[in-house]
């Protein structure tokens, strides 16, 4: 008597569950079909086939994602193809940039190849200075199946990979503060707004532990994450002015020289423009907290668009007196942040460098190809020329008139890996900056979200909830890993070049082959302007 009443009871649950089954279900889909028949927005939904437009909505929104691990092609996928992404996180992650079986580069397209020597140098050849090591972490895979991973943490010590100080960089060398440079390659501006203050900080973390480099605020303004690491900092002064502006929009000269008090603070750059926007940045209201507007000087909640151009200069004499000002009252290096449209787009830089005998301590030129939290497509695909042409054309202007030597040129955009960076450096550059490389490394899967404050993995968000994903403790280590390993991915180049340091390299160290394999070296290609011939 009692088991059949439990087995009745027992009977009961499993009809009721199997109801809900089926009867959810139904009710959904019903559900489903009276909106979208009865809503009035859409032609698709309200037809025969509204169920294809459910799956197209669908579509579009994890496409990127799909796209990405399913249908790109390893060279294929853009703004960052599948296997520079996988290149950037195998180094980050495991310290490892080895591959098997064979380059996926297509050869048979015209590009830029680095000239190695008959006869490269030895380990113990180079110029470097691995006199120390660093703590850091990475991981191993201890088994790895269809369906799992297992993976342990463990702590290494890795080299430095820093310039002697014989080749080492100085910034602004005639300033109350000078700023010298042991590394070659810093983290670009990505503002406290644009990045939450999760990735904010583990960057600033990583980067101080690798030491020999810096990292760029953005034109966001100096936040307490950017100054947690205590690694090298330039300030960004966008036209905005966020960080250093009174209350109705004009510079603040005393927070000004505040920010340059902090001694992590070692130069100010002036944003003219950027390679994917040329007009001002913008900040989505969603992603603008009160903590964020009080950074700035602003409004909570309200979308930024700053203006496209400063108010307090108009041209290049106008702009020289304002960079003489900023070095006057901060005592720092004060560089620009440029995108070269032209042949001619800094000569009239240069000439005035001439005429004045100083000016910029640096300048970043930012190529087209650069990235951004957000931005507008007329702008990021056809204004700006591409990295490789703009330091070309940069390099050369300041030689045309005698003063390259005043100025170090920071080159930026899609400059991911060491072989990219080594032709900028070749082409002109003094120093490299990487941004997008950067948050792939603190977790970035591109989901192209960036403007939504929707970042599914903590990156590019400023909402708390979403901030939680990231890990600072497990991503700053990352963030020194692909540092590292870039850093001695430059010294392996130069060593197979038959140099003993990065810092040589030149035009004559690469060949640019052409569709139909005609080869030309980039020192004939671009042949260098004598000194002063303007």
């Amino acid at each position: 008597m009692i088991a059949s009443y439990y087995s009745d009871i027992i009977v009961t649950i499993i009809l009721v569950l199997l109801l809900v089954m089926f009867s959810v279900p139904l009710i959904f889909f019903g559900w489903l079909y009276i909106r979208n028949r009865t809503q009035t927005q859409h032609s698709l939904l309200r037809g025969k086939y509204w169920f294809l437009g459910v799956l197209r909505y669908i579509i579009e929104k994890v496409g990127p994602e799909f796209r990405f691990y399913i249908t790109d092609a390893d060279e294929g996928g853009r703004p960052i193809s599948r296997i520079k992404f996988v290149s950037i996180v195998k180094a980050a992650k495991y310290l490892k940039t080895l591959i098997s079986f064979g380059s996926k580069r297509d050869f048979a397209a015209p590009g830029f190849f680095i000239r190695n020597s008959l006869f490269p140098r030895l380990d113990g050849e180079l110029e470097v200075d691995n006199s120390f090591l660093i703590q850091t972490r990475r991981y191993t895979i201890t088994d790895e199946s269809l369906f799992f991973r297992s993976e342990k943490m463990e702590e290494v010590e890795v080299r430095p990979w820093f310039l002697t100080e014989a080749n080492s960089l100085t910034v602004g060398p005639a300033r109350e503060r000078p700023w010298r440079l042991r590394g070659l390659i810093g983290q670009s501006g990505m503002s406290y707004g644009a990045l939450g203050k999760s990735a904010i900080t583990a960057l600033s973390k990583g980067i101080s532990m690798a030491g020999g480099s810096w990292m760029n605020t953005g034109e966001g303004g100096l936040s307490e994450y950017h100054l947690s690491g205590g690694c090298d900092i330039i300030f960004q002064l966008g036209p905005g002015l966020f960080g250093a502006r009174t209350p109705d929009g004009e510079l603040d000269w005393d927070k000004l020289k505040g920010i340059a008090r902090h001694q992590e603070i070692r130069a100010i750059e002036i944003k003219l423009g950027q390679g994917a926007k040329i007009r001002g940045g913008h900040v989505e209201g969603a992603k603008v907290t009160p903590e964020i507007a009080a950074i700035r000087g602003l409004t909570p909640w309200k979308s930024i668009d700053s203006p496209n151009r400063f108010s307090q200069f108009h041209d290049t004499p106008s702009l020289f007196d304002f960079i003489a000002r900023v070095q006057q009252t901060t005592g720092l290096p004060v560089g620009i942040k440029v995108v070269i449209g032209g042949q001619e787009s800094l000569d009239e830089v240069a000439a005035e460098l001439r005429k004045r005998g100083t000016g910029p301590d640096f300048i970043t030129v930012d190529g087209g190809e650069g990235g951004t939290g957000a931005t507008f497509k007329e702008m990021a695909d056809s204004l700006g020329l591409p990295i490789y042409s703009a330091i070309v054309i940069a390099n050369d202007s300041l030689r045309r008139h005698g003063v390259r030597d005043k100025v170090k040129l920071i080159a930026s955009g899609r400059l991911h890996l060491p072989d990219e960076q080594s032709v900028a450096l070749a082409l002109g550059a003094d120093l490299i900056a990487v941004a997008r490389a950067f948050m792939i490394s603190v977790g970035c899967i591109m989901a192209e979200h960036c403007h939504s404050n929707q970042c599914p993995v903590g990156v590019a968000t400023t909402n708390p909830k979403s901030q939680r994903l990231l890990v600072v403790d497990e991503k700053k280590y990352r963030a020194l890993n692909y540092l590292i390993t870039s850093r001695a991915g430059l010294f392996a180049i130069a060593a197979a070049c038959g140099l003993t340091s990065p810092t040589q390299l030149t035009r004559d160290h690469v060949v640019f082959k052409d569709d139909r394999y005609r080869v030309v070296s980039g020192a004939q290609l671009f042949p260098n302007p004598e000194s002063g011939l303007l």
